[in-house]
């Protein structure tokens, strides 16, 4: 297929180059052109604006970094829906809200273009090695045609219903649980530090208990005290969490933990660890517990 990708930060590069090397034709841009450059070597073409990388494609994806990205994206100076053709589809991959998301896809129907909002779950190296989780809703017909794409860069496809929202309130759930993980390991490594245990002998039972590698991975990453590089910065963290209690109150349905925690990763940017991975949300609970 004829491709765009907009977006090559740490999981839209993983993305795209995969649909290059699975022959697709990708042509990307990115907002710092270097990023941009370094996929040619995978055999993508290089766009100038968003919407020349739209020009003639079958499908576009973004992954961007949020609603605002996003919006500058589709509908700024060059934005992508300028140039999309009737009938092409525009994939969001990025975590965006579920208004923005409502916004998108009737402005892509205004304009006789399809939508899909199909976010993923999986940090930059599953994106590098195509075994990201997406989750996609909207028409099944478009979900149809462009599965194969799906295949390319995940190991598995949920669908989520048929209007595209849907799929982002998937996604900003499923980040909820994660940050919980996170969370709850903090805590309990705290305790386990000012009591004199070590949190390791813990975190193996765990590993033991649920084969997980969301406890494996952020466990390994608090037990090292290790957040940098971030996978996934923090900032964004709080970002996927404000969006979760946005779309839960627009349904009337309380979720005090996502509170809790909003204010958590709220402490943790005061005390500068907004660039750090979002695992460093543990410390919080270490620097409470003064260890």
């Amino acid at each position: 297929m004829k491709l765009g990708f907009i977006g090559l930060g740490h999981m839209g590069s993983g993305m795209a180059r995969n649909l290059a090397a699975a022959g697709h034709e990708v042509t990307v841009w990115n907002r710092s052109r270097e990023k941009a450059e370094a996929l040619t070597s995978a055999g993508a073409l290089l766009a100038s604006s968003p919407a020349e990388a739209a020009q003639g494609a079958e499908a576009v994806f973004t992954m961007l970094a949020d609603d605002h990205a996003t919006e500058d994206a589709v509908f700024g100076a060059k934005g992508l829906v300028s140039a999309l053709h009737a009938g092409a589809i525009h994939i969001a991959s990025s975590t965006i809200s579920t208004e923005f998301a409502r916004h998108l896809a009737s402005e892509h129907a205004k304009r006789k273009q399809g939508y899909l909002s199909a976010p993923v779950f999986g940090r930059p190296e599953a994106a590098a090695a195509g075994k990201l989780l997406v989750v996609v809703a909207g028409a099944k017909e478009l979900i149809d045609r462009v599965k194969p794409l799906f295949d390319v860069i995940g190991r598995a496809t949920f669908i989520a219903g048929a209007e595209p929202w849907q799929a982002n309130l998937v996604k900003v759930c499923g980040n909820l649980t994660i940050i919980a993980i996170i969370e709850t390991l903090g805590e309990v490594f705290a305790t386990l530090k000012k009591s004199g245990v070590e949190p390791g002998v813990l975190m193996d039972a765990i590993n033991e208990l649920h084969g997980s590698p969301v406890y494996k991975n952020y466990g390994a990453m608090i037990v090292r005290n290790q957040f940098e590089p971030a996978g996934f910065a923090l900032k964004l963290g709080l970002k996927d969490v404000r969006l979760v209690l946005k779309a839960a109150d627009e349904c009337g349905a309380p979720l005090p933990l996502a509170s809790l925690i909003h204010d958590q990763l709220l402490a943790a940017l005061a005390n500068g660890q907004g660039d750090k991975d979002w695992a460093s949300l543990a410390q919080i609970a270490a620097r409470n517990a003064g260890v």
